[in-house]
């Protein structure tokens, strides 16, 4: 909706009210969480009960969101679920739909979501090339995302050698889960109803750690009975290039740097939770 928030911001609301109407048969673009969702709503199609439910949370009116309604037509996604608030924030219905992910290009819409409990990013502008895979692929940093940010903080406060030495010493004490633990949780849930090896979802860590920090974090998620599918420990290396060789439709980080570099090869979703975003 670029074109016709640009119309909000130069000539006021009569005008985008106006613009919206007049265009209500005119489909939107795709934007940069298209294939994204497309891609969730097709796991519906080998399950019986449904799983996924894509709602639309929007600043709009019913009266100017109605060609929003009429591009999900267009385009033959499944999302009959919708809150239109008239200007007032669209956050304040996640916890009410039972949200397990809130994404916006809104970063204080974003903020105000991961503070009532939900997962959520920033979706950042794009140079992605779609994904070239049927299977939807996912990849989540660590630290502040997956996992609390109690051991960036001491990365953070003290360095890498302290930060070292305290994932060695706490290496059988599971990490507190970060704001993406339950989203995860839910992507697997699904990934189990598919027989073993024909699940069409991939999740995959990529995340700065290397070695030895890397035995807390194995040790966390069979802690947490959660499985992830691809681990990768990078040791400061650029995720981008790595991103790329998964083929992710997404990933989700809490620092902008490493965003960044990211949305250069796959979507990206910024996370602003955790020290790094304080």
């Amino acid at each position: 909706m670029t074109d016709s928030h640009r119309v909000y911001e130069e000539q006021g609301l009569d005008a985008y009210k106006d613009y919206q109407i007049s265009r209500e048969g005119e489909p939107l673009k795709e934007g940069f969480a298209f294939e994204l969702v497309k891609k969730l709503l097709s796991l519906n199609n080998s399950l019986n009960d449904r799983p996924v439910q894509v709602i639309l949370l929007s600043r709009n009116s019913a009266d100017t969101g109605l060609r929003v309604f009429n591009s999900i037509q267009h385009y033959g996604l499944d999302i009959s679920r919708a809150a239109f608030t008239g200007g007032n924030y669209p956050y304040s219905y996640v916890n009410a739909f039972d949200c397990h992910l809130f994404l916006s290009a809104d970063g204080a819409d974003v903020r105000a979501a991961l503070d009532r409990g939900v997962a959520a990013a920033t979706i950042l502008p794009s140079k992605k090339r779609n994904s070239s895979s049927e299977v939807l692929k996912i990849a989540f940093d660590g630290d502040s995302v997956l996992f609390s940010d109690e051991s960036e903080k001491i990365f953070k406060d003290s360095g890498l050698k302290a930060f070292s030495e305290n994932e060695r010493e706490s290496a059988d004490k599971p990490l507190d889960g970060g704001p993406f633990r339950p989203f995860l949780f839910s992507l697997q849930q699904i990934q189990q109803a598919f027989p073993n090896g024909k699940a069409p979802i991939r999740t995959c860590l990529v995340t700065a750690r290397s070695a030895p920090a890397h035995e807390r974090v194995i040790k966390t998620l069979r802690a947490w009975n959660i499985r992830i599918d691809e681990s990768l420990f990078l040791g400061g290396l650029e995720k981008g290039e790595f991103l790329a060789a998964f083929d992710a439709d997404v990933f989700f980080d809490d620092q902008r740097s490493h965003c960044e570099s990211a949305r250069n090869h796959v979507t990206t979703g910024h996370v602003p939770s955790g020290i790094a975003n304080e």
